[in-house]
């Protein structure tokens, strides 16, 4: 197998329900782009660690047997997909796991775009309690190929335990959605959901900006400014990765992206109890709280 300098893996690094979703697609939008069809593959990444209670990986769990089979399934969807310059990828979970990413793949590049914690909440919440579910047999089955075929039996258990816990359990949302970060699993029973949100967020958001700043080589951007100005945005991207795109092309890209999301978090504003626990990070990312 050749190695992956063949293309550069730009990693979208975000919190759930932050705009990685957006910023994939119209970034794939551009020629030389491109991606899994696939919303995440989760099971890529963490095949040879399923064992880990959480998705905080360092790099000493980058052992030569997982850089191989994850390099791999970069190459062979980079000749999927017609031999792109750039593969993109947006897995939440990749939020606590830069610098194991970073081991695999040194010539990454790293996009982290931050959401406004607030509207991440409410959001979060409904995907948390499973209002937001595609529950289309081609969702599905773009999830199953992408999960290694050992682990299957695994994740089937896991999606079964989380819907279930909704079906016929004592709470009013999943056992687990999104990334999990090392602290979850000590988290007291009757966390309420919105500090379990808000938390994750935290997690998420603050240990990505270090673990970049600590590797140096990435592009920070909000949700609030690729929805508002996303010509702009994608520009600087562009930019940040040294090409040069007529905007004609990146204006087609971008025709798709609205910001009618933006706020809606803040419409009904949490507790004064769940707003202190997210007053750092908000600041640190310039938002008021």
């Amino acid at each position: 197998m050749r190695d992956a300098t063949d293309f550069t893996p730009l990693i979208i690094i975000g919190a759930g329900r932050s705009g990685t979703n957006i910023l994939r697609d119209t970034l794939c939008n551009i020629e030389g782009f491109a991606t899994w069809d696939c919303d995440e593959i989760n099971p890529i990444w963490r095949h040879g660690n399923l064992a880990a209670s959480h998705d905080e990986f360092d790099a000493t769990m980058a052992t030569p047997s997982v850089k191989k089979f994850i390099k791999s399934a970069f190459h062979q969807q980079w000749l999927h997909s017609g031999k792109p310059k750039y593969m993109v990828e947006k897995t939440c979970a990749n939020s606590l796991r830069i610098p194991f990413i970073a081991e695999i793949f040194p010539d990454a590049k790293f996009l982290f775009i931050v959401r406004d914690g607030v509207d991440v909440l409410a959001s979060a919440k409904k995907r948390w309690r499973g209002e937001m579910d595609v529950q289309s047999l081609p969702y599905y089955w773009a999830k199953i190929r992408y999960t290694p075929f050992m682990d299957l039996p695994i994740y089937g258990l896991r999606f079964v335990k989380a819907r279930a816990q909704l079906l016929f359990g004592n709470k009013a949302h999943m056992a687990f959605w999104g990334p999990q970060f090392a602290d979850m699993v000590h988290l007291d029973k009757d966390t309420s959901l919105d500090e379990l949100c808000v938390r994750q967020w935290r997690a998420c958001v603050e240990k990505a900006h270090d673990d970049l700043e600590a590797f140096g080589d990435y592009h920070r951007l909000k949700y609030e400014d690729l929805t508002a100005n996303p010509s702009q945005e994608i520009s600087n991207i562009i930019h940040y990765l040294g090409q040069d795109i007529a905007m004609e092309k990146v204006e087609q890209a971008c025709a798709s992206v609205h910001r009618s999301s933006v706020g809606k978090g803040r419409s009904d504003r949490p507790s004064d109890a769940i707003m202190t626990l997210i007053e750092k990070p908000l600041k640190r990312f310039d938002y008021h709280g």
